[in-house]
This record gives C-alpha cells, structure tokens and sequence, in this order.
C-alpha cells in the first residue's frame, strides 16, 4: 500500500530536513524576517503574492517556463503530464534530461509541492501564471473548455456537442466533458479537423500560439461559423471569442511552449588575447582611473561645484568637470560617482553648500597605487548608486543629476558580480561579446517588464570594467579574477579565435558566490598584489624646454606632480604630461608660499636638461612684481609704498568697476570683498599679494577646503540579506520548536478554548497546573502574550514558581526562560503519548 502525500504545503515542509529547509530560506530570505513561529507560518509566508512574484522573477527561463507549463496542467499533475507539455508529442531529449533540475529548483523554493504523481503549484504562482483574459499566459494558452463555457446556456453547449458529432447529454457538465474529451483525444480531433475548411484552419493558425483570444462580427464569416458551431472556438464576451486550450494543445502537438529553452545560451568571443596583454592592458586603464579621480578632486580642493537645491550636479557643472577630465559627460558622471561611493568626496554641509574632498581622500592619496585601485574597485562592486542614469529621467519626469538622489538601484551589485562572473568562466584573455552576455543574462534571469534595467545595468557593467582596469580588452585580468574570489581557469586560450566563435559553456558554470566582509579583504589584497608589479613606477624627473614647457615622460612622484601642478599649467597629456609655465601659474607658486629661490632650487633638481634662460627669467620678473601691492579688508583696501603705481591704478580705466578711492599717498581703500579686488588687480596685469588683519602675507594653499568626515553611501539593500550559516541554524531551530510546540498532542481541557488556539485557563487553575508540573518534572503547553502583545503558543517544563514568575525549561527555544504568569494566558497538559 502507498503512503499518501503531503496535503498541503506545511506538511511537505515537515517532510524535510534541516538541510532542505536551509535551501529554502537561502533562496528566500524574505521567509526568514522575522522568522517564522513554525512551519504552518513559513508555509504562508511562502504562498503570499509578494514573495512568490520575487521567487519566480529569480528563476531562469527553463525554471519558469516549468513552472507556467504546471499553471495550465491539471492541479494535481503527474510528472508524465508536465513532461508532455514541456517535450510535446514527439519528444525532446534535451528538454526531458533538464527537466528533473528545474522540478527541483520549484520544490527546493516551495513553489511546488507533492510526490510526481500529484504535483501541485502553489496556489499564488497558480493564479499568477494561469492564462485569464487579464494576463495573458506567457504560454500563449487559453482558458480550458470548462472555464471557457462557464457562463454558455446549457441550450447552446448542447448545440455544439451535437455539432461535433457526439451524443447529446441530460446535463451541461456531462455534455463539457464529452467535449473536453473530444478535443483532448489527438486520433478523433484529427479527423475533426480533416473535415475544417481550409480558412478555418488558417484562422486556428493564427491563435494557436497566442494570443488566443480573437475578435467578431455579430454575423461571422463562414470560417469562423464553422469554428464556432463545433467549439474550437467559444465566446468569452460579446464579440470576443477564445481558441480553448485543450484545441491549441492538438495544435503544437502537446508543447505548452513555441520554444522551450532547457540550456543557457553559450557565451560567443568577439577575440582572444594573450593573457599578458589583457593584464597590461587593464593594469594602464587601472592607473589612468587613478589619475583621473585624483585630478577631479584636486580640481575640487577649493571647494567644488555648488549642490543644487533638490541635491546633486548641475548639468552646466557636469560639462565643466567633462572638459576638465577630457572625457565625455557620461563618463565624468562615472568618475564623480565613483569618487562618491568610495567616500572620498561629499557635500560640505556649509550653508553655500558646495561638493568638496573629504578627509578619507588625503588618507586615501598617502596609499600605494594598488591599494587606491582596490577601494575604488570594491566601492564599484557594491555600490547601488548607478551613474548610468545620470540625464535619464525619473517617474515624475524629473532630469536625474550626478550626486543627486534616485540613482540607487538595488539590482546593479548582483549584475555587475554576475557579469564579471561570466567573464572568469571564459578561458584567459578570451572576451565575449556584450549580446552573448545579455543573452546568457536575459536566460537566467528572465524580465517581464519592458523596461529591462538588468540588460542596461550588464551594458554598463561591461564598459565601466574596463574604464576601471578591472577587464582589459574586454577580457576579464588577472587581479580583476582575484579581486572577485575567483578560481584560476582551468581552459588556456586558443592562440587565435575569429569574432562568433562559439566557446565551450557547460551547463554548471564558474559559481562565484558575493564575499563576506572579510573575505573580500583577503580579495583586494590578493588583486593588489597582482596589480602593484604592472604599475608603472613613479618617476623624479621631468624635462624642461627652452619654449616654457616641461615634459613628464611617464607619471610622477606624488609631491613632484603637486608642486608641479601648482607651478605651471597642464597643457596636454597621455603618454607623456605637457606643462606650460605662464606669469599666472609661476604667481600661483609664489601665492602658496614659494619664493623665487625655492622654485630656481626645485627645478634645478628635479629636470634632467638644464634650466632654460628664458623660463628663469619669468620666475625672477614676476617674484620681483609679487606682493608689492597688499590687498587687506576695509572692506577692501590696496596699500603700496609707491603711490606713483597707485596712481598708474587710480588712472586705468579698468578700475572704475573696483570704486577705489585714496584714503592715503599709499592706501586706496573699496566696498568690494578682498577676493575680488585681487582678481579685479591681477586682470588688470598687476601681481598683488593677500595680507592679514597684521599685515603678513597670506599663503593660499589648494588643499584648503575639506568636508567634515563623511562616511560612503550605503548600498540600497535589494530585498532582506542574505542569511548565512549561523542565523539559517537559529532559525531553523527555532521554526522546528515552534512547530513542535504547535502540533504536540494536548489533553482535552474542561472548558473548549476560546479566542483561537491559545489555551485559556483562569489564573488559579494555571498557578496550581504550573506548581504541580514542577513536582511532577512534566511538560505543558502554555500560550504567552510578550510585552510587545504578540501571541505565541510554547511547550515549557517548570523548574520554580514564586513571586508571580515561573522560571521553565522552554523546548520551543531550547533554553531555561523566566516568564510573568500573569502573561499566560493558561495552560494545558500534554497529551500521554506525545
């Protein structure tokens, strides 16, 4: 004799093991927050619309397309049934060996129970994929007859019964059920349609793979009469009509699907390099993103663009940081998210608020190279925050501004891991093409919505891993592997591979499971060391020539290049930097505190060619002009020991705009602020230097400004986390309990209970139940309300009742527990053979 199935979900669940369960909340974590009482209530929680829509929005293409083939089977179906709607009449090997997986993903996620003889979809997913007038089936199928005939007159199901050749009945239920048997049997509903005219078979043509649903006339078309008068179509609305479902099965021969797809597409290289080139490759594009967010925040040390008031980047500020970086505008709105989630700049939180480096950016700047790369790499990987949006628009129609808010998109670290997970399943240096990978992506992770964000965040992916070095040439480096944990290939590259060659995929791919904190670590370090020997190494030297330029032949020392930035203006770059010394960039030096000694002194020992004449000359002449004005606060005043130059001032017509007047042979005095008087001065071509309220100069340094310490952005959690090893043991442990606790057998009380499961007992009856269980050594069943007022039902064996508390071993959390009798709401014994 068989042993009979689960009945339901929850006692499926009970069938399983720790391991199972711990599958499951795995796979749905959503389960888990908070965790279930018992197994009744995980069960629930599984079938709610909510989590059963994200459940199968999770499942790849061959999963789903099991899972909407079981939504028009019969409920129960047997495995044979589901296997004839996914391989149809004449089979499908590839289909039949893949099947049993996705079956058993459905299971594993409680989105199908039973044994293969009364398999069941669970009632949400049910309704969610069976075909309706509503929602379309993604089948392409329609109502069954039954369903379709559920509001036609008995008078009219007679007619059709007798139209298709079959014996009348007393009853419509009999007559839709000789029906269904009609067109459900392939021998008799061939010779039915053997008899169709040629149009009528165009017309189920037409319908067979949706959508089934078609329009008529109140007077049809011989073609559709005859459809009509024999069922293989029925009417669903006033002019409406619906090819059943059981006819469309004939049709596709038994296949609930035009095409079933059971293996993920394969990868196709576009080519194939050297490892070593890819490395190279990625390793330049790594230390060119270094630069690049080091020149943007020394662009912004002064304080950077102005926050708009609804948050974010001006779009004029935006175009301004494109031609600063010489990059186009999308790209700058990477590279100032970028700087943004690794917590190196931030609002300033000033009443003029403006975007400015944070502290953690000079802490950031003393590290080696390869450690800069690693924080900017991994605040990439986690982020949410998408500068791919930036100019797009919102729900409300609103621009999407870089720093601004609506950016975050939960989905953008599990893609970008996903993507970067399919390049480290190639062999080395090989790059496939970015539609093979929205291919490989759309199948294992299929949308319905058709704004496809996952195939815009894999597009982005793909580009913005190369700007950041973490691929080369398409293809995924050797640090880019390390930095995502994953394992060396086992597959070497072909020396050569032309564009759309197919590559090796195997149906179980690279796994690459997201790190843990720590993990990650020991992650970065391992790409550091990958990456620190491709770096090219730091240089002491530039060249100067006779035409006020110095050459940079490769990158250089931090505190050459910042002096170097400061003394002379950047004038091209790539390869080798180009710097052009001008009067505004030598008075720049002497502004920061340098003195024409000390720039004569700094470039004759870091250029390799001698000092040229003319490049002295214009150190020495402005260092001779500068300062020789002093501009202070009176509102703004100008002082001078040669009233002859205030008066070559006072006469210029320029200076009308300033409002000078003399207060003294050598004071002139304004009503604008001292900044600017100096620029007013220095346009003007004069050379003047700020002072203090003592009179000494000041000395403006570009590293002035910094925002108070600002931590990064938090990622935008898509869904409850991930539980791991310890909380899935808790919990499971805990459900176990509180299962136990709910269905143990329990002695009949003298009174039925009232107001639910809970037993209800009066005060005294529970106090002298409580004291005789701890003279016994026996268990009971109490309900307990917390000080929250949620209700839950435990299984305790008393140790001590005094002072209004009895202190128990509690099965249901497995440990001794202190509880106020006064929040039980009573007690029960426990029936003898539980």
């Amino acid at each position: 004799m068989s042993t009979p199935g689960p009945r339901s979900l929850a006692e499926a669940l009970r069938l399983r093991d720790d391991a199972s369960l711990s599958e499951l909340l795995r796979a749905r974590p959503d389960l888990i927050t908070p965790v279930p009482t018992d197994l009744t209530q995980l069960a629930t929680r599984a079938g709610t619309r909510a989590s059963v829509v994200r459940a199968l929005e999770r499942l790849d293409r061959f999963a789903q397309q099991t899972a909407q083939a079981l939504a028009v089977a019969g409920d129960p179906a047997s495995y044979g049934e589901l296997l004839g709607l996914m391989t149809g009449d004449q089979g499908d090997p590839a289909v039949a060996a893949a099947l049993p997986r996705a079956l058993g993903t459905l299971r594993a996620q409680a989105l199908v129970w039973g044994d293969d003889e009364r398999l069941r979809l669970v009632r949400t997913a049910r309704e969610l994929l069976a075909p309706s007038a509503q929602h379309p089936s993604p089948t392409g199928l329609g109502p069954t007859v039954q369903e379709a005939t559920a509001g036609m007159s008995p008078g009219r199901v007679q007619e059709i019964v007798a139209k298709a050749g079959l014996a009348s009945t007393h009853d419509s239920v009999s007559a839709v059920a000789a029906l269904t048997g009609l067109f459900s049997d392939r021998a008799r509903m061939a010779a039915l349609l053997a008899e169709a005219p040629a149009e009528s078979r165009e017309v189920l043509d037409r319908l067979v793979w949706g959508p089934p649903y078609g329009q008529v006339t109140a007077d049809p078309a011989p073609r559709l009469r005859w459809l009509l008068d024999r069922g293989l179509l029925l009417p669903t609305a006033p002019g409406t009509v619906v090819l059943p479902r059981e006819v469309a099965l004939h049709l596709r021969s038994g296949r609930a699907h035009r095409t079933t797809e059971p293996m993920p597409p394969a990868l196709e290289a576009t080519a194939t390099h050297r490892p070593q080139v890819v490395d190279a490759t990625a390793a330049g594009q790594a230390y060119t993103a270094l630069a690049t967010v080091e020149e943007l925040l020394k662009d912004w040390d002064e304080g950077g663009p102005a926050v708009l008031r609804a948050g974010g980047l001006s779009v004029r500020d935006l175009k301004r940081t494109a031609v600063a970086l010489d990059v186009a505008e999308p790209v700058a709105a990477f590279w100032v998210e970028l700087a943004y989630a690794a917590g190196l700049l931030a609002s300033d939180g000033e009443a003029d608020e403006r975007f400015a480096a944070t502290p953690a950016h000079d802490e950031w700047l003393q590290q080696p190279a390869d450690l800069r790369w690693t924080r900017l790499a991994e605040a990439w990987l986690t982020a949410t925050r998408t500068a791919g949006l930036v100019g797009g628009r919102d729900a409300k129609d609103r621009t999407l501004s870089a720093l601004g808010p609506n950016l975050d998109r939960s989905a953008a670290p599990e893609v970008r891991h996903r993507v970067l997970t399919l390049l480290a399943g190639l062999p080395e240096g090989t790059a496939p093409s970015a539609e093979s990978v929205l291919a490989r992506l759309a199948w294992e992770r299929p949308q319905r919505r058709e704004d496809d964000l996952r195939a815009r965040l894999a597009r982005w992916t793909l580009s913005e891993a190369e700007l950041l070095g973490i691929t080369g040439r398409g293809a995924l480096s050797a640090h880019g592997r390390a930095l995502l944990g994953a394992p060396a290939p086992t597959a070497k590259a072909a020396e050569s591979s032309g564009p759309g060659d197919k590559l090796p995929v195997h149906h179980t791919p690279v796994v690459v499971e997201p790190l843990s904190p720590a993990e990650q670590a020991v992650a970065s370090a391992a790409a550091a060391r990958l990456l620190a020997p491709l770096l090219p190494e730091p240089l002491d030297h530039v060249l100067l020539q006779a035409d006020l330029t110095a050459v940079a032949p490769g990158p250089l020392q931090r505190p050459l290049a910042a002096m170097l930035g400061v003394l002379a203006d950047v004038e091209s770059k790539g390869g080798a930097t180009v710097y052009r010394f001008t009067p505004g960039s030598v008075r720049r030096a002497l502004d920061a505190g340098q003195t024409a000694a000390d720039l004569h002194a700094f470039l004759t020992a870091h250029s390799r060619t001698p000092v040229p004449q003319p490049l002295a000359y214009l150190i020495d002449d402005v260092a001779r002009r500068h300062g020789h004005l002093r501009v202070g606060a009176a509102s703004a005043y100008v002082r001078c020991d040669d009233d002859a130059l205030l008066n070559e001032i006072m006469a210029d017509k320029r200076a009308a705009a300033l409002r000078l007047r003399r207060l003294a042979p050598t004071v002139l005095a304004t009503q604008a602020d001292p900044a600017a008087l100096l620029e007013g001065l220095r346009a003007m071509g004069f050379a003047p230097a700020a002072e203090s309220a003592e009179g000494d100069v000041l000395i403006t340094r570009a590293d002035a400004h910094r925002t108070p310490p600002r931590t990064p952005p938090e990622p935008v959690p898509d869904g409850p986390p991930a539980p791991d090893a310890t909380l899935l043991a808790a919990a499971i442990r805990a459900i176990r309990a509180g299962d136990l606790a709910a269905t143990t057998p329990r002695k009949p009380t003298a009174a039925p209970l009232a107001g639910g499961d809970l037993p209800r007992t009066s005060s005294a009856e529970t106090l002298a139940t409580m004291q005789a269980a701890v003279l016994t050594g026996e268990a009971l069943w109490i309900g307990y309300v917390n000080a929250e007022g949620s209700a839950s039902q435990r299984v305790i064996a008393p140790i001590r009742v005094e002072g209004g508390f009895v202190t128990a071993y509690d099965h249901t959390a497995d440990e001794v527990r202190t509880y106020p009798l006064h929040r039980v709401t009573g007690v029960a014994e426990l029936a003898d053979e539980a």
